[in-house]
């Protein structure tokens, strides 16, 4: 069979960081090209900037090539207008555009496609949780019918946030898996040597009988010793990678390149066939399920990269970006990488994030770990990574600390690392760790000195819904945290104090919004510190799933009962408040009984007035039906409606947190 001709850009571009002065952009292609930029701003002559000399090449395989672009302006860009764009390749003179290799990166009359560089952050999207194999549709697909509509600069969003879980690569669908082996033979991406395992390297794992819906049997057993797998409830034995759908958890590097570039862009699925692996009949039916959810998810992904093309987008991890519950306890931690294939997978993901995701998010912190990441990548015995470089790779990476990122925006943005500087329990190795330590959070405070307001991007809500965080306590208390994903901030009495004296600080911005996602469902809290004639304002906003949602009557009932159970006159709300936060639920628009939680997959929007206060929240949501509002603006356009208003709730309980 003939095979299908290798497109010259395999995924991408994708605009990462973009500021008047410099220009970030990511892709891959299946060779080695040399690129020009052509610019053009409203108004303006154009301006063709050769990129040879800000292009880092880095190969991942014999036909994939990464090209990292990092490109400094001496002329500032100008802001609030459209700039139009063309990556171009050279090649004997001849500059082709992405009107030739990428057509569907442009807008139907477009001949260009262009970004908007904001003087400030009136409004951006964020999401997180985008799982392709899940039956809702991709909330990506919001950002693309909000800019195939608004032409005009101003009404652009600044940024896309996309604040983790970007790709599962412990919950993979067998089609995925399937298109993801077919991708690595095509493009013949490096393999590499496994230690600890069943299998001795990657080509045998990709061709062993229990690569497909059995991958937890590669981790070998350990007499005595909980080094691979930790038993619950009724002796039910759950490997270290701990989500319920880590049959197809992925490996190796290889694997999970080509995972990023099958999310992120239509052109690899051109690469890719139709052939089954072989499965036996209860496998066969689960692939039969998944393979249409994902054809629906592929069908969108032109979209999905003209988003990519045309809005700088910022990213940070959880834990299915590496693995479910990555870090949760001391005690997770001490087994994972006390094991040198569950090291290896840990190590594999960063790796992958590094390239895929960190680096665009601020290039400069990440200069050494891309020239050790390119000799790992050079220094190859044939087509297989050396193990001892690889290895010594991850255990840098592993205590590596610049994944948190700020902007120097108005208002400025914080993005926070809540995974990988945990606050470890000491008395019980078992107990969840605070999502940041004690060090963490003092650099935190500093990078919020002084500022009036500011947007901070974490994961997981800083402040979430009460009976589910009681929930997990319970669960925790028993003993058994990995069974409810025990994770949030007030989980940890240290790490909570001193967060919210943090937010206490006279130092400290009166204005916070806090951007989250993790939960698979949105909701907006208004947050006042009781006993402060000065209180700043908190508002928690919380946007998931991009592509994913909570169990729908699971949620109506946890939604219902945390109302019952915590409502203002509740005994049980009294002896568990908050006392010294006042907590103001937002009730959706679109609630038929005063629901707080809303649970359909989309992206968030958040507008901001001049002093950076949410003037309007909104959800988006990916079916296409109307957006919810959770936060209107009274007529003038600059004060937020009050906590009494019929979108308003009464304050939550407020619990203690000592």
């Amino acid at each position: 069979m003939t095979q299908q001709p290798l497109p010259d850009v395999l995924a991408g571009p994708l605009l990462r960081r973009l500021e008047p002065t410099r220009l970030v952009l990511w892709l891959v292609a299946s060779r080695t090209l040399s690129l020009q930029l052509w610019l053009q701003a409203d108004g303006e002559q154009p301006q063709t900037l050769v990129l040879d000399g800000h292009c880092r090449r880095l190969p991942l395989g014999r036909h994939a090539v990464l090209h990292l672009i990092d490109l400094p302006l001496e002329q500032a860009l100008p802001q609030d207008v459209h700039i139009a764009y063309d990556l171009q390749i050279v090649e004997q003179n001849n500059a082709r555009g992405m009107a030739d290799w990428a057509p569907h990166l442009l807008y139907d009359g477009a001949s260009h496609a262009d970004f908007v560089l904001r003087s400030r952050l009136d409004q951006l999207l964020h999401g997180s949780c985008r799982k392709p194999h899940h039956p809702a549709a991709d909330g990506l697909l919001c950002a693309d019918r909000l800019l195939a509509e608004q032409r005009s600069p101003e009404q652009r969003p600044a940024l896309l946030l996309m604040s983790g879980d970007q790709v599962y690569l412990d919950d993979v669908a067998g089609p995925m898996l399937c298109a993801i082996h077919q991708l690595i033979e095509r493009l013949e991406l490096f393999d590499e040597f496994l230690e600890g395992a069943v299998v001795e390297d990657s080509q045998a794992l990709y061709t062993s009988s229990i690569g497909y819906y059995q991958r937890s049997e590669l981790l070998p057993a350990v007499k005595n010793n909980q080094t691979l797998r930790d038993k619950f409830f009724g002796g039910v034995e759950k490997p270290v990678f701990t989500s319920n759908s880590a049959d197809n958890h992925l490996v190796t590097f290889a694997e999970i390149i080509a995972m990023y570039l099958l999310v992120w862009s239509p052109l690899p699925w051109t690469l890719i066939t139709e052939d089954p692996p072989v499965l036996d009949e209860e496998q066969r039916q689960r692939y039969a399920i998944e393979r249409e959810c994902i054809d629906a998810f592929r069908r969108s992904l032109g979209q999905i990269a003209r988003v990519f093309a045309h809005l700088p987008t910022l990213m940070i991890f959880d834990d299915h970006d590496v693995t479910d519950d990555w870090n949760l306890s001391a005690r997770w931690e001490q087994t994972a990488y006390g094991h040198p294939f569950s090291r290896r997978i840990i190590g594999n993901a960063l790796l992958a994030y590094l390239l895929c995701q960190g680096w665009g998010n601020n290039p400069e912190v990440f200069e050494q770990p891309l020239q050790d990441l390119s000799e790992l990548l050079e220094q190859r015995q044939g087509n297989h990574l050396q193990r001892e470089i690889q290895d010594a790779l991850i255990e840098r990476l592993r205590h590596f600390e610049q994944w948190h990122y700020v902007l120097p925006t108005s208002p400025a943005l914080l993005v926070l690392d809540t995974r990988t500087r945990r606050w470890r329990s000491e008395g019980r190795l078992s107990k969840p760790s605070g999502l940041m330590d004690w060090e963490a959070l003092c650099e935190f405070q500093q990078a919020l000195l002084d500022h009036p307001c500011c947007i901070i991007v974490s994961p997981a809500p800083m402040f979430g819904v009460k009976l589910i965080e009681g929930i997990q306590k319970l669960f925790t208390l028993a003993g058994h945290p990995l069974m409810v994903d025990a994770e949030n901030w007030m989980a940890h009495r240290g790490a909570a104090n001193v967060m919210l004296n943090i937010f206490r600080h006279s130092r400290t911005p009166g204005d916070f919004v806090i951007l989250s996602g993790d939960v698979h469902y949105s909701f907006v809290y208004r947050i006042r510190i009781r006993h402060r004639r000065t209180s700043p304002t908190i508002w928690q906003i919380t946007s998931s799933g991009i592509k994913n949602e909570f169990p729908r009557r699971l949620l109506d009932w946890l939604d219902r009962l945390n109302r019952w159970l915590y409502a203002p006159w509740s005994p049980l709300n009294w002896l568990t408040k908050r006392r010294r936060m006042r907590v103001t639920p937002l009730i959706p628009d679109r609630s038929r009984a005063g629901e707080r939680l809303w649970n359909s997959a989309g992206l968030g929007q958040v507008f901001f007035d001049q002093q950076g206060r949410p003037e309007r929240i909104l959800q988006l949501n990916a079916d296409g039906s109307a957006p919810v509002t959770f936060l209107s603006a009274r007529e003038s356009g600059t004060q937020i409606r009050h906590p009494g208003h019929r979108n308003s709730a009464p304050a939550d309980g407020d619990e203690s947190l000592r």
